[in-house]
């Protein structure tokens, strides 16, 4: 078995840990690029965002015969989505960077789109496309990060998790007839 290097001395490590304390939970052996992963992050905090909205609406505006049990499924979405959106913008704020809350521009970086829905199915439709575009962009978001980031990656792993359970009861829901 080939000897694998353990761990950096004791000395060193705490010598490395009084360097550049401002930077906080950002150490040097970090290796992401910050600034496009805080440009990622702020781009999924806007599309989690857009997201709690639109589920939101549909929450209160779902009618009809199996409008009961659709508008439920609705508002657990917007919960969960609510607490991707306070992951992403603490983890921001841990790489050192400010959540993008300006609601100018919130739908230009977003990544779903906010579309109201005609009626119950028109709703659950275009809730089923967010997800699945929010399951393509975290997955590539997390293929970008790969090993320079851990924290985020496991964290986006997570949420993306979420996002197909989300998209999995949606197709049901489509499938009952809403």
């Amino acid at each position: 078995m080939a000897d694998k290097p353990f761990l950096t001395d004791i000395k060193t490590l705490r010598e490395r840990a009084r360097k550049h304390i401002e930077q906080g939970a950002v150490t040097a052996s970090y290796h992401g690029d910050r600034e496009t992963i805080l440009r990622l992050l702020n781009e999924a905090l806007a599309t989690e965002l857009v997201c709690v909205l639109r589920y939101k609406r549909h929450h209160y505006m779902a009618t009809g015969l199996h409008a009961e049990g659709a508008a439920a499924e609705f508002l657990q979405h917007a919960v969960e989505e609510q607490g991707h959106a306070d992951q992403i913008a603490a983890r921001i704020v841990q790489l050192g960077g400010a959540p993008n809350f300006d609601p100018d521009g919130l739908t230009g970086r977003s990544h779903a789109e906010y579309v109201e829905g005609e009626d119950l199915r028109d709703m659950i439709k275009e809730d089923l496309i967010a997800e699945r575009i929010a399951i393509d962009s975290y997955r590539e978001m997390i293929n970008y990060i790969g090993q320079d980031d851990s924290t985020t990656r496991r964290m986006l792993e997570g949420i993306l998790a979420i996002e197909e359970e989300h998209a999995d009861d949606l197709q049901s829901l489509l499938e009952t007839g809403g």
